[in-house]
């Protein structure tokens, strides 16, 4: 019998958040097929990216995290994000394949200054 592996659920990596829609923005997801759960970064248009700890254009700082999967694959694509107030499974996130222990460390801390607090 075949066997497949399951792709991460949207809020799967959601501990808690608040009320309403404090905790979540809409927004663009500018390129890329991105599960949920994947930490992003913006770009100069302002439209979310998947965050890049090499880069030195501002999307080396994580700023929110992905909320459902999106495929922005052929152009960019609404997405909804986790901005602020809520704490979300630290082992649910996605962040880029080759990321070192002091990106990682860099990139939590990131996302802990806009509220975002990984468990």
């Amino acid at each position: 019998m075949a066997s497949s592996t399951e792709g991460r659920h949207t809020g799967e990596h959601i501990v808690s958040e608040t009320n309403g829609a404090r905790s979540r923005e809409q927004g663009t997801l500018a390129a890329g097929n991105l599960p949920a759960g994947a930490v992003l970064a913006l770009n100069g248009d302002g439209d979310y990216v998947q965050l890049a700890p090499g880069a030195a254009d501002g999307t080396e700082a994580a700023k929110a995290v992905l909320y459902g999967a999106v495929d922005a694959t052929d152009g960019p694509q609404p997405c909804a994000v986790h901005v602020r107030a809520c704490e979300v499974q630290e082992d649910a996130l996605t962040l880029p394949d080759g990321i070192t222990e002091p990106q990682t460390t860099a990139a939590l801390n990131d996302l802990i200054g806009v509220g975002i607090i990984p468990r």
